[in-house]
């Protein structure tokens, strides 16, 4: 398949490596810095899918560009969700597609799944409290992330004494506090950790580099491509 690769940073980049291995070509490289290139001159068009990585404050543009030429999108960028219900609407009323996904990690959507069991389970232990940390590279711009922020909103859904997320710092027992570290060149780290005075039960993912990430946003093109509406790994996953 042809894709469009808007954003050409280190995530452009591995996921250029991916798709070449996968048997796809790169047609577009939308990114006004990196390569000059941009959605009108004459390559964009030509791609069966578009997969986006940049920054919160131009997703949400990017994803309307797409839409004008109806080409399928993969959102790996975080930070704009408050945009979230335009571009549902836009897949439901004007037959968009659209794949969204906090991580595109493979075994990240796999803690997902055990964050989930494990929160329906320890909904009536209170005498454990809970947790979350996740720790990524100094350029990221949003805090906390996309990744930690799903696994949040996973919680606060199945267990009950919690209400609501707080970055780093709570204010009271319902608060789920997400500590949020940026060091180095850390390409994720997430633990969800159950601490009780007897004994401690975390579950953790740690990422060892960017390419797992870069496959999964290549594996939900390629899905895009041959579905349409508003998509998510679970959907591409089949959990």
């Amino acid at each position: 398949m042809k894709i469009a690769l808007i954003g050409y940073g280190k995530m452009g980049k591995e996921i250029e490596k991916i798709a070449i291995s996968r048997g796809h070509e790169i047609v577009a490289k939308i990114d006004p810095v990196a390569t000059g290139e941009d959605f009108d001159d004459g390559n964009f068009e030509k791609a069966d899918a578009a997969i986006e990585f940049t920054i919160p404050k131009v997703a949400y543009s990017n994803y309307q560009k797409c839409f004008e030429y109806n080409k399928p999108v993969v959102s790996g960028t975080t930070g704009w969700l408050d945009k979230l219900p335009e571009i549902k609407e836009a897949c439901e009323k004007n037959g968009q597609t659209f794949f969204y996904a906090s991580n595109f990690s493979v075994g990240v959507n796999i803690l997902f799944e055990l964050n989930r069991h494990l929160a329906k389970i320890m909904n009536n232990r209170e005498e454990y409290g809970v947790e979350m940390t996740e720790v990524h590279h100094t350029q990221k711009l949003d805090a906390p992330s996309g990744t930690a922020i799903s696994l949040a909103d996973d919680l606060l859904e199945n267990i009950d004494r919690k209400k609501e997320w707080k970055l780093d710092k709570g204010e009271q027992d319902s608060d789920l506090v997400i500590k949020a570290v940026r060091e180095g060149d850390v390409p994720g780290i997430h633990t969800v950790k159950y601490e009780s005075d007897v004994d401690e039960i975390t579950i953790h993912h740690s990422a060892k580099s960017r390419k797992g990430f870069a496959l999964g946003a290549v594996l939900a093109a390629e899905f895009a491509a041959k579905n349409k509406g508003f998509l998510g790994m679970r959907d591409m996953l089949k959990f």
